[in-house]
């Protein structure tokens, strides 16, 4: 049975974050390289691992995502191997350079504790869907991990003149510096999205990237894990 399962095993680090699979982050922990981790996404560890959730720096930079159980973050600190997956979502791991991304809250599952990160409401939005769209901008120089509902496709706005129209409910995130409007669509109610009235679009242009998945989520963004 050992040798049936021999291509499970554990892989070598090589990075601070890689995958193991399509499905699960591996994330070597160190002491003082803390990582902020999507509550109840640990799935397995090994060594030293604590963790913190909903730690007061979470509560006063999230405050926008009041729900009555806090915002849906922990802090992980230690040493040893971490383990963490979102109800088998594809995981996309990045290394930021000196460079920015603005997640979906709902597509977050681990970024280092070093980095910069804010709440930021999406404008050009609300308007057109009657909601708003909150989304975690992080920066810096570090590594970040986000989930997808499916192998994603990363669209390059910086190859044409066009605009990059997107579905809310299946864009992951984006490049900050992009400009963002909403689009509403009367024609193409019936071909686009999931409902059956008005269809709303993102509309991205200018230089940058937009990550979007092969599914439409319907869930609340940034729900809280019972």
């Amino acid at each position: 049975m050992n040798q049936q399962l021999a291509g499970y095993v554990p892989t070598p680090v090589t990075a601070r974050m890689e995958n193991h699979g399509h499905s699960m982050l591996k994330v070597a922990m160190a002491t003082g390289q803390d990582l902020y981790a999507r509550t109840g996404s640990m799935v397995a560890y090994e060594g030293f691992i604590q963790y913190e959730p909903n730690p007061p720096a979470v509560r006063q930079i999230a405050s926008q995502w009041i729900t009555g159980e806090g915002a849906p973050l922990m802090k992980c600190t230690g040493d040893g191997l971490l383990y963490l997956a979102d109800y088998g979502a594809d995981v996309v791991v990045i290394n930021l350079n000196n460079d920015s991304l603005s997640v979906n809250g709902t597509n977050v599952l681990a970024f280092d504790g070093h980095l910069t990160w804010g709440v930021e409401r999406v404008k050009g939005l609300a308007k057109f869907a009657g909601q708003g769209l909150w989304n975690v901008c992080i920066s810096g120089t570090g590594w970040v991990a986000i989930t997808s509902r499916g192998t994603p496709i990363v669209v390059d706005c910086g190859r044409g003149e066009d605009e990059t129209y997107v579905d809310p409910d299946a864009l992951v995130a984006w490049s900050p510096n992009l400009r963002v409007k909403g689009k509403r669509s009367f024609k193409a109610s019936s071909l686009i999205g999931r409902g059956s009235g008005e269809a709303f679009q993102m509309a991205f242009s200018g230089q940058g990237i937009v990550v979007v998945q092969p599914s439409e989520d319907s869930t609340d963004r940034l729900r809280i894990r019972n």
